[in-house]
């Protein structure tokens, strides 16, 4: 699908690919769930995969909330750079190595309704002009948006269903 390129594209795509991801996991059992997926992969459980979509909400909420209090924020984090997003994604990663799955749920969902709400409040001009904001550099909020959200779900969608496919085939 393309990327959208109005407010009313972003809250449709993103409420779409959440609803298909939350749909999907929750087609599993709670034992399939649990299942580790095959080495390679950084997130090595459903788990895994929605604490980092939920970490990566919570940082596009902050950079959102410093960024517009007129201040640079850290992006993606203090201490990385884009080029070190392996790095940042291990430590997001062992954050959450003792959370369980209903509490990688709750915490997604939260931090979703925030992102949800950052969009609902602004106008199509504010999400998708360039350079209207300083924090945003060269590009628009909803660039910053659909990648942590749409994007980010197409590639959680993605990845849970190829690590699970032994799983699923058993269904």
């Amino acid at each position: 699908m393309p990327k959208p390129k109005s407010k009313k594209e972003l809250l449709e795509v993103s409420q779409k690919n959440y609803k298909t991801l939350m749909n999907l996991v929750s087609g599993y059992s709670d034992i399939e769930a649990a299942k580790e997926f095959p080495e390679g992969t950084l997130n090595r459980n459903i788990r895994d995969v929605l604490s980092h979509l939920h970490h990566w909400h919570v940082m596009m909420t902050n950079w959102y909330e410093v960024g517009m209090r007129g201040e640079k924020p850290f992006m993606p984090a203090k201490g990385y750079t884009w080029k070190s997003l392996p790095e940042l994604n291990k430590v997001i990663w062992l954050e959450y190595q003792n959370t369980d799955l209903a509490t990688a749920k709750r915490l997604l969902d939260i931090s979703y309704q925030r992102t949800q709400a950052i969009m609902a409040n602004h106008t199509n001009e504010e999400l998708f002009e360039k350079k209207r904001y300083k924090w945003t550099g060269s590009t628009s909020l909803g660039v910053y948006l659909i990648a942590n959200t749409s994007s980010h779900y197409d590639w959680a969608i993605k990845i849970i269903k190829q690590s699970m496919k032994p799983a699923a085939n058993k269904k």
